[in-house]
Order: structure tokens, then C-alpha cells, then sequence
């Protein structure tokens, strides 16, 4: 399965790529040009196919991050310009369950996008933090940027299609996403290696394991083919398609060996040593800081290339927020006009908007739906369980929960008999 199938609207494989980049010096990206054949191929659709029904976008806001108003003031600007409809809701923390659940079942709302940390570190009841369970909660159907459990497991077993004909394409994490995007257009994947295994033979270091994207990055690119390091403050694994071990490597070496050097470390005080990196490296900076020392990255990699920012925001060393013209170099410097709402994460935000929006709520998917109805069993249960994206295991997973609830309520009696 091709990168150009999987994780593309549709387009061909060289549409977004661009020139190779100069070797005289260390060049920033231009993230915008990457970003404008998916947004152009989102304003088509919207115009001359769904013109009269468009997707609609839900941000929801129960925090004052300025990062986050920030991000959702951008959001809502790209969606505009590119005929997404979009509707942002502020509310209170202890609000923000009930109005989930109520755009969970509004048909109106076709994805929904909660912009975090609302809770930040605060654990559960259930044993993972309160803004793991949120994201959870999200329909799947509305996930825009793919961080159910269902999503979750899917990309980490490389199941990249909703339904079992494969026409239906799941939704991917966001700035991932906007990470693979990025290295394509710098020709860090092979078009003329076979599908499927367009990195063969690369090797990247991904510094930071979280959920949200240093974990579900490196899988995506061991999922392609490459070799990838998964740098986390106390450990270092290696992944590959399907597999992860611990490895003996240490931040250095594993940079050492690495055409590509992903950083997310969110701290002002982490600078990678510029002497970890190959002269020809590619660095991608998805922290809100900046994880190197441009200027000496230049000077001392002058065949580099830098992507100093994939999505939302950045800051300073510090402390303070400095929102960015995103791309305002061109890979030879020039000056170009742009605005921070047009780099690539929230481009695969629209991307994944729409995919939602075709996999599950437009005219053609309700058809479907119906078609589906008509010859599945006709219990409410069954036909939930055969038309949702779980049609693959949801009797399994029916017959699971029931058996759970059994146990647990054959312990519960004996509690009570034994104590009464």
C-alpha cells in the first residue's frame, strides 16, 4: 500500500514535491508550498462537490492557553478560506464532557476538534489523565485528528482502512502526518521503491515519545520502511514495521547514523549538539521551542535542511510566545507572503475534516450506510455494531464487555451475601 493511497488525498505522488534544496547553506522548509496542493484539493471539493452541504469543524475551548486560542483562531481561518464550515465553543472545564456529548450526536457536526491540555496532567478514575479520557470520548466518526483508541490501534497495526473493501481511509494524527508530508517533499521518500516501502533504508531518530505525536510518528515511519530511534527522557527503542525493542544506541549515536532528526522535546532548556548530526541531515522541529541552534546549524551543517516549525506555535528561549510567519524563507531565502494558519498540521486537519465528512456523513455515505442496513441483521445492537468502523470486532468486543459485566456482577453478590 502507497504513501500516495494511504496518506494523500488522492494526489499524485509528485504533486507536492519541490525542487531539490541548494547545498550552499542550511535552508529553512517552505512548509506553506507543501501545504497548498491538499488545501486547493479541500477548496475543490467544497465548492464543486459540496457546495450545498459542507463539513463542518467543532472547536471546542475550555482553556486559556494563548497556544490554543491561538490554534483555534488559525484553524478557523483556513477552514473559512477553504469552505470548511467552523464553529468554535468556549467552555468552562467542567462544561466541556456535556458539550462533547452533545456534538457527538448532533448531525450537524461532522468533526470535532478539543484544544488541549484542558486538564493537563490530572489523572482519571479509569488510570490514564482526564484529557486522555476526552479524546477518547470523541466520536469516531468526528475524530479529526485521530487520537481514539480506535484510530490508535489502528495505525499502530497498520490497518489504514476503515472498512473491509478499502475504500474508506482512516484519519492519521495531525502533525505526523504533517511530518510525513514534509519528508516527501524533501525526497526523503523513494517514489520508485516499491509500495509500502518508501523508506527502506533510511534511518531517523524521533526525540520524545509521547501519544500525541512522537509515538504514533515513529510508528507511521517504521510503518513505511524506515529504521527509526525512539528517543523518551529515561530510554531509547528501535522501531520497525511492526516491532519495538530496546536498543543499546544513546542520542548521539543514534543521530550519528540518521538522515532525519525529528525534535519534540517541550522545553526551552533542551538544544541538540550540532555534532550529533550528519552534514546532510534533515531536522524537523515540532516543539513549541526551538530544539537547535539555527544559526550554528548553518554554519556548521551548511548542507542541512531545517523545518523550524510543522504546525500551531512556537516560543522563544524566553518563555514567551512568538507567533511565527511559518514559512518566511523559501528553500533559497526569499521572501514570500504567508500567514501561521497555513502550514501543513492544520492542512492535514482539514484533510482528515473532510475524510470524515466522505467516509461517514455526506450524501454518498449515508447511501451507503442505508445499503448496509438493508442486509445486516436487524436488531439496533447488531446494526450498530455492523455499519460503525468496529464492524471487524464489534460482536467480539459486544460479547467481551457483556462477559465482564457478567463477572463483575456475580463477585458484586457474593460481596453482598458475604458481608450481609
Amino acid at each position: 500500500m502507497s504513501v500516495d493511497k494511504l496518506y494523500r488525498l488522492d494526489l499524485p505522488f509528485a504533486t507536492a514535491m519541490s525542487a531539490p534544496a541548494s547545498s550552499k547553506s542550511a535552508l529553512r522548509v517552505n512548509v506553506t508550498k507543501i501545504a497548498e496542493p491538499f488545501r486547493e484539493h479541500i477548496r475543490h471539493m467544497t465548492t464543486a462537490r459540496y457546495e450545498t452541504a459542507r463539513p463542518k469543524l467543532l472547536g471546542i475551548l475550555a482553556n486559556d492557553d494563548p497556544a490554543a486560542k491561538k490554534y483555534a483562531e488559525w484553524t478557523g481561518k483556513a477552514c473559512r478560506s477553504d469552505g470548511i464550515d467552523y464553529e468554535l465553543d468556549q467552555v468552562e472545564p467542567h462544561r466541556l464532557e456535556d458539550r462533547l456529548a452533545e456534538a457527538n450526536q448532533d448531525p450537524s457536526v461532522h468533526g470535532i476538534i478539543i484544544y488541549y491540555p484542558v486538564f493537563g496532567s490530572k489523572p482519571s478514575f479509569f488510570g490514564t489523565t482526564m484529557d486522555d479520557e476526552l479524546r477518547d470520548k470523541v466520536d469516531i466518526t468526528k475524530d479529526v485528528e485521530g487520537l481514539t483508541r480506535y484510530y490508535r490501534e489502528a495505525l499502530y497495526r497498520n490497518q489504514r482502512f476503515v472498512d473491509e473493501e478499502q475504500t474508506q481511509k482512516c484519519v492519521l494524527p495531525c502533525t505526523p502526518l504533517a511530518v510525513v508530508k514534509i519528508l516527501e517533499d524533501l525526497h526523503v521518500y523513494n517514489p520508485d521503491l516499491p509500495v509500502g516501502d518508501r523508506l527502506r533504508g533510511k534511518s531517523v531518530t524521533v526525540i520524545n515519545r509521547s501519544e500525541v505525536v512522537g509515538r504514533p510518528l515513529a510508528a507511521m515511519l517504521a510503518n513505511d520502511g524506515a529504521q527509526v530511534f525512539s528517543v523518551d527522557i529515561d530510554s531509547i527503542y528501535e522501531f520497525r514495521r511492526g516491532h519495538l525493542e530496546l536498543t543499546d544506541q544513546t542520542v548521539e549515536s543514534a543521530c550519528r547514523r540518521s538522515d532525519v532528526i525529528i525534535l519534540g522535546v517541550p522545553s526551552k532548556d533542551y538544544q541538540l549538539p550540532i555534532e550529533y548530526c550528519r552534514d546532510d541531515v534533515v531536522i524537523v522541529n515540532v516543539a513549541s521551542f526551538r530544539n537547535i541552534d539555527e544559526e550554528a546549524l548553518a554554519a556548521q551543517r551548511p548542507n542541512a535542511r531545517f523545518v523550524p516549525m510543522v504546525g500551531k506555535h512556537l516560543r522563544t528561549h524566553h518563555n514567551t510566545d512568538k507567533i511565527l510567519n511559518t514559512a518566511r524563507h523559501t528553500c533559497t531565502r526569499d521572501p514570500i507572503n504567508t500567514m501561521p494558519w497555513e502550514t501543513v498540521t492544520v492542512a492535514m486537519l482539514e484533510r482528515n475534516v473532510l475524510r470524515l465528512y466522505e467516509n461517514f456523513h455526506s450524501p454518498e455515505a449515508r447511501q451507503r450506510q442505508a445499503a448496509r442496513q438493508a442486509v445486516q441483521p436487524t436488531s439496533a445492537q447488531e446494526q450498530w455494531a455492523c455499519c460503525t468502523p468496529l464492524a471487524a470486532n464489534g460482536h467480539a468486543r459486544l460479547a467481551l464487555v457483556g462477559g465482564l459485566g457478567f463477572l463483575l456482577g456475580v463477585a458484586a453478590a457474593r460481596i453482598y451475601f458475604t458481608s450481609a
